[in-house]
């Protein structure tokens, strides 16, 4: 499946609005899943070191979206003004084949340098403060 067509969207929990607000201008999107961190656990009677998983460390997600600053509502500044106020947002992630994935976190953006025949375009890293929820399409 390619990325195209995947889309990312907002809202501020407990406000108003109880839809996602599309982010238009989406470029890339990031690796999405949790690598739990290997402990070592081993008896004083083992042959062989033995290990179970512990907890995860879901990071920071980084989406690359096309930059643009015309208006109050491009991405670029409305990120921008979450990211000065440290809210925290709910975030849907949704591909081309529907699958959803739902999560929270607090944004900081950053404007990419540019050259001669090269786009500039913005990161949105979001500090993930909740687990992953996926849901499959019907």
């Amino acid at each position: 499946m390619l990325a195209n067509g995947a889309k990312l969207g907002y809202k501020v929990p407990g406000g108003s609005e109880s839809t996602y607000t599309d982010l238009p201008g989406l470029k890339e999107v990031p690796d999405l899943g949790v690598e739990k961190e290997r402990v070592e656990n081993t008896e004083l009677t083992a042959k062989n070191k033995q290990y179970e998983y512990g907890i995860g460390d879901l990071g920071e997600l980084t989406y690359k979206f096309k930059y643009e600053n015309k208006s109050e509502t491009s991405p670029y500044r409305v990120m921008r003004k979450y990211a000065d106020d440290n809210t925290l947002l709910d975030f849907e992630e949704t591909m081309a084949d529907g699958t959803k994935t739902h999560f929270s976190g607090q944004v900081s953006v950053k404007r990419t340098g540019g050259a001669v025949n090269a786009a500039v375009e913005f990161e949105l890293k979001i500090a993930v403060n909740s687990d992953f929820a996926t849901v499959d399409p019907a």
